[in-house]
């Protein structure tokens, strides 16, 4: 069969890659087309175009672009035509993959959407396309089985493919010298895998830390961006690593995290951790007035409590998270029932097997 897959982020990109190495286990003959990422390069040839040549956040960001936007759809359309593919596989991304899947419906391809568009946060209309454009929806979280039921798509929860990414991962035990670090403690810095994301975090992360001068630094470098943009604010205490998130996170004694798919690995990982996230001021206006959950985090929602300290917007400041890094590294009031909460989670996401139970589904011809 053939198989043509979006993913347009870098968690896209991760979940995409063990897609296809699921996809080829139980269809050895599968020919892939897609837009992805080096991940998704790495198990298959066909990538037609990279994430961080497509990926705009934020709705004055959206607004700024349109015509590229435009021409991306355009561009990815064009190609399906050409593939002529037996299946569209649809990876989150709902604002491009959407109207792609209804381009997909009007020419009579199957549609597979895996890791469902957040309609429980926000734009719920977007579920009515689901229903009109979607063939078969592959959900990972728990919480998601009891919000679909209201909706006439065809669902199946597949369990959580960071399981499997973090299951199948060979930990290093000199993640230290290899970086050429020394042995004092580390905290972890995870500022987003967008430039602007990074230059509105990283900043103000750095500031929080400045105090605690027993630790040192490590920036989880993200996918697609060069080490030269990083530069300015790397020094003797301040590092840098790319490719290496879990090592990192698994020799951190805490992390501060932009909020993402990295606060989930984070916590899976067991790393304690304060979750932040500032975007542009419009953008964030926007989106107060229509996002409905009560947590940003994915930690948060899973649990449907606070088990993680979210800073979000006028609260991302140096002060503030110096205030709950403090609480959750070791030592700290909120580090022992962090980790329990820790552990509950787990068992909320599930065991392992995610991607080759989403497979299983989309491998299948339709009668």
């Amino acid at each position: 069969m053939k198989y043509f897959l979006i993913a347009g982020e870098a968690s896209g990109d991760l979940h995409g890659a063990n897609l296809i190495a699921a996809i080829k286990q139980k269809d050895p003959s599968a020919i892939f087309n897609y837009w992805g990422g080096d991940r998704m390069q790495a198990q298959a040839p066909g990538l037609l175009n990279h994430y961080k040549d497509v990926t705009i956040m934020g709705f004055v960001e959206v607004l700024l672009n349109l015509n590229k936007i435009f021409s991306n759809l355009r561009l990815c359309k064009a190609q399906i035509d050409a593939f002529n593919p037996d299946v569209v596989v649809l990876i989150d991304y709902p604002g491009f993959n959407l109207r792609i899947a209804e381009y997909c419906k009007s020419k009579g391809i199957r549609v597979v959407y895996y890791i469902a568009p957040k309609v429980w946060a926000w734009k719920e209309n977007r579920a009515k396309k689901l229903e009109k454009f979607v063939d078969d929806l592959l959900i990972i979280f728990p919480f998601e089985v009891d919000y679909f039921k209201k909706w006439k798509v065809k669902t199946h929860f597949v369990g959580n493919p960071l399981c499997d990414e973090i299951a199948k991962y060979k930990f290093t035990t000199r993640f230290k010298e290899n970086n050429k670090i020394d042995e004092r403690p580390i905290i972890a810095l995870l500022p987003g895998s967008r430039k602007q994301e990074i230059k509105r975090m990283l900043p103000v992360m750095i500031e929080a830390t400045k105090q605690l001068t027993s630790y040192q630094l490590v920036i989880a470098g993200a996918p697609g961006i060069s080490e030269s943009f990083y530069k300015p604010w790397l020094s003797n205490r301040l590092h840098l690593v790319f490719n290496q998130t879990y090592d990192l996170l698994k020799n951190s004694d805490a992390a501060i995290v932009c909020s993402g798919t990295a606060t989930l690995e984070t916590a899976l990982l067991l790393v304690p951790q304060v979750c932040v996230y500032a975007g542009h001021p419009l953008s964030y206006f926007i989106a107060k007035q229509l996002v409905k959950v009560k947590y940003i985090s994915l930690v948060n929602l899973c649990m449907d409590k606070p088990a993680i300290k979210e800073l979000i917007q006028f609260d991302v400041t140096a002060e503030k998270m110096r205030k709950e890094l403090n609480m959750v590294l070791p030592g700290g009031l909120k580090n022992s029932s962090l980790l329990n909460d820790y552990d509950t989670l787990q068992k909320l996401i599930g065991g392992t097997g995610a991607s080759l139970r989403a497979a299983e589904i989309i491998v299948q011809v339709p009668f």
